[in-house]
């Protein structure tokens, strides 16, 4: 299991919380549980990354309400929700409110456990491709204005000679802009630069 792994629950039900936990545990989460919603809000700053299986009907503060807090704080965190019998449009609702998934009571064991695992999944990927996507900006930003017009006129299928021609400099500076644009893009090829130019969005200015 990724090192991330760590699941946050919420129920009022006292038997519910043990038998998560052990379930979860059992299956190499780390779990950290919580009686209400609000103890889970007070100790959120604390408690990074991690996917959050609610029940949707609790005092004080149900599954609904915790979603709307956590949308209004822009937690990014992948929830779960857990519901009772009749309770599918509360669950709906849920998910319209950004909740990945719901378990309608009594689940199995390893819906639950899959749910979780394909959750962590999705989550490994999207953090690679947002780091991928920085990477990739600070390399295009590293670029100088005449390395960025001399990449340019690469993506966009023109020589060296027509660079050259069109910025009014010589081939041979061309040749030279064109060397720092591969290493700095970091391209082993004009087709590998034509990919990160398109993956970054860049386009002729």
């Amino acid at each position: 299991m990724p090192n991330n792994s760590r699941v946050f629950v919420i129920d009022d039900d006292a038997a519910v919380r043990d038998s998560l936990a052990f379930l979860l545990s059992t299956s190499s989460f780390a779990v950290s549980l919580f009686e209400t919603a609000g103890q889970f809000l007070d100790a959120l700053p604390q408690l990074g990354f991690g996917c959050v299986i609610t029940d949707i009907r609790m005092p004080d503060m149900d599954g609904i309400e915790l979603l709307r807090r956590l949308k209004a704080a822009d937690a990014h965190l992948p929830i779960v929700v857990m519901t009772g019998h009749g309770d599918v449009p509360l669950a709906v609702e849920a998910m319209k409110l950004g909740a990945i998934d719901f378990l309608e009571k009594p689940f199995e064991d390893e819906r639950l456990i899959n749910v979780l695992h394909a959750t962590f999944e999705l989550s490994t990927k999207a953090t690679k491709l947002a780091t991928d996507a920085r990477e990739l900006a600070a390399r295009l930003a590293s670029l100088s204005p005449r390395e960025r017009q001399v990449m340019n006129g690469l993506i966009t299928g023109l020589s060296n000679k027509m660079i050259a021609k069109e910025y009014d400099i010589s081939p041979r500076t061309v040749e030279v802009y064109r060397a720092n644009v591969m290493t700095k893009m970091q391209a082993g090829s004009i087709s590998e630069l034509v990919r990160l130019a398109m993956r970054s969005g860049a386009l002729r200015d």
